[in-house]
């Protein structure tokens, strides 16, 4: 019961921060949110714990938490100052330890990420999300799609370019992570990444 309570206070807690109430979805440690990863230690020692803030689609401030590499922590701090001050709403950011390391419970709830030490879906490759250096940002608004064979991901997602937190080429988001070196799925002709961006 006590632990149930503390999830709860952790999750809906409301903490003044920035001049206005931000609801709290993440608030873990370093240690809590790397908890069962099998990355090398060597590999964990690269990667940095961002408290981020944005609008979720509630259309009310939020805190969250991500892990990326911190090579590219000062790229992702921008991303979501921008992503602020556009109101781009993003659904919640909460590392994925809180989904078992699943990345594909990650996405069907919506939830943006980014470090998670796996391969590429369908190969023995690891990801860039193993490094840090890729993030996930609102998975059930801006699917993988697949042309052979057709398929989209997470299940029953539709992409839906000029709703609220969708990215197109033509997004200030997606223009401003490019011009700093990033790649957003949205280009890749194979298939359709439309909620990734990575840096090689």
């Amino acid at each position: 019961m006590k632990k149930f309570i503390f999830l709860l206070v952790i999750l809906v807690s409301i903490n003044l921060l920035g001049g206005g109430l931000t609801i709290v979805d993440s608030n873990m440690s370093f240690e809590e949110a790397t908890k069962g990863t099998k990355a090398p230690k060597e590999l964990l020692d690269s990667i940095v714990l961002l408290d981020v803030v944005y609008y979720s689609t509630d259309n009310k401030k939020h805190q969250g938490q991500i892990l990326v590499h911190k090579t590219v922590e000062e790229d992702v701090k921008y991303f979501f100052q921008m992503a602020l001050e556009e109101k781009f709403p993003i659904k919640q950011v909460i590392p994925i330890v809180s989904y078992a390391w699943d990345d594909d419970a990650s996405m069907s709830a919506n939830n943006s990420s980014a470090f998670n030490y796996r391969f590429i879906a369908g190969t023995t490759r690891l990801s860039n999300h193993s490094f840090g250096k890729a993030i996930d940002i609102n998975p059930y608004f801006n699917p993988v799609i697949y042309k052979d064979p057709p398929k989209t991901s997470p299940k029953g997602a539709k992409y839906k370019p000029g709703n609220p937190g969708v990215f197109t080429a033509d997004s200030r988001i997606v223009k401003e992570m490019k011009k700093r070196g990033w790649r957003w799925g949205g280009d890749w002709t194979s298939l359709k990444d439309y909620h990734h961006f990575d840096k090689p």
